[in-house]
């Protein structure tokens, strides 16, 4: 919150109806920077664990392996990668271009079907039905969403 009102009660207020941080006018501008910074430091998303687990599916994310049941899966490492960011943003919907960014390196982003295909391949080797996925899900004209 960035106000005029500096009383301690109007601090309080503030801070109680869900204010974040409140700054009294008039403010240093470097003071504001370092609070901003502050901000954006704890909203900063938290390490993704090391091991992950979904139904009989348990990923190791420190040594990059898979298993089902205890049995290794055959992951490439193209696949792990796009499993882990999945992971890492699981309930959220995360679209094609986003992980063309994030797992491919693209920068601009090409008509490519390289998503849809490398997604068919990781649930044919994760979901025990593939056509009707469990864990990973298409969000019509959006992307994917990883439910585990």
């Amino acid at each position: 919150m960035l106000t005029a009102r500096g009383q301690e009660s109007d601090k309080v207020q503030g801070l109680k109806l869900g204010a974040d941080d409140y700054v009294t006018k008039p403010f240093g501008f470097l003071e504001l920077l370092a609070r901003v910074e502050a901000l954006l430091r704890r909203a900063q998303r938290p390490a993704p664990p090391e091991r992950y687990a979904f139904g009989e599916i348990e990923v190791d994310l420190l040594r990059r392996t898979a298993t089902r049941a205890g049995a290794p899966l055959e992951l490439s490492s193209r696949e792990f990668s796009l499993l882990e960011y999945l992971i890492s943003r699981r309930g959220e919907s995360v679209t094609r271009e986003q992980l063309l960014q994030a797992v491919w390196g693209y920068q601009s982003l090409p008509l490519t079907r390289t998503v849809d295909m490398h997604v068919a391949k990781l649930r044919r080797k994760l979901e025990l039905d593939p056509a009707s996925p469990k864990w990973l899900l298409t969000i019509h004209r959006v992307g994917y969403k990883f439910v585990g």
